[in-house]
């Protein structure tokens, strides 16, 4: 069946269909959006999305993302970076910081391990997490990956290398439902689950 929309408008509705979480009804409201908008809005939202991809990286410490030299977590004296929350993922850092409680640093890994979708040691920030235990300023490491199969095997493995630098490696308490995401959590369950870590 033919395209109602011109080939551009339907290329707009693609790329936001692509988006995680956007279906096709989703993406061509927001494609109507989009061309509804006045010039000047459309180029701004444009541009922002262009300088966001050029400015911002990831933090040389944590693997969090920054548009700076490094990360404000990092950056901040008042921070105690003998203790690293490791998550999956940088949306994950903005769900433990509501709790308000944890005054550490973090590591991003930007992933977890998945043999099923070929996601290996080396694909994550693995490796960057090691070489920072292994400088002797850290003294525990909180595993804040998802409460599931992928983010419990994470934990395990990097739990077991940890071991051998002779640091403490604990466990978010499963004060987060198993399966969920971390992102979903309330402050109260975030708290209860920092509050109740444990060794692994």
């Amino acid at each position: 069946m033919a395209s109602l929309f011109p080939p551009s408008f339907d290329t707009l509705i693609d790329q936001f269909a692509a988006l995680p979480g956007i279906g096709r009804k989703s993406a061509q409201r927001l494609a109507f959006h989009v061309l509804s908008m006045p010039d000047a809005q459309a180029e701004a939202f444009a541009e922002a999305i262009l300088d966001a991809r050029r400015r911002v990286h990831a933090c040389p410490v944590c693997q969090n993302l920054t548009d700076g030299e490094k990360c404000a977590i990092c950056s901040s004296d008042r921070r105690d970076a003998s203790l690293v929350c490791v998550v999956a993922e940088p949306r994950d850092v903005a769900s433990v910081e509501r709790s308000r409680e944890y005054n550490g640093v973090f590591h991003v890994l930007h992933g977890v391990l998945s043999p099923v979708n070929r996601v290996g040691p080396d694909d994550i920030r693995i490796r960057e997490l090691v070489a920072r235990v292994s400088e002797g300023n850290i003294r525990e490491v909180i595993m804040a990956t998802n409460p599931d199969t992928e983010g419990d095997a994470t934990a395990m493995y990097i739990a077991r290398l940890l071991k051998p630098f002779g640091v403490k490696v604990t466990r978010l308490a499963y004060g987060i439902p198993v399966g969920s995401n971390l992102e979903f959590a309330d402050d109260a369950t975030m708290l209860r689950a920092l509050d109740g870590r444990r060794e692994i």
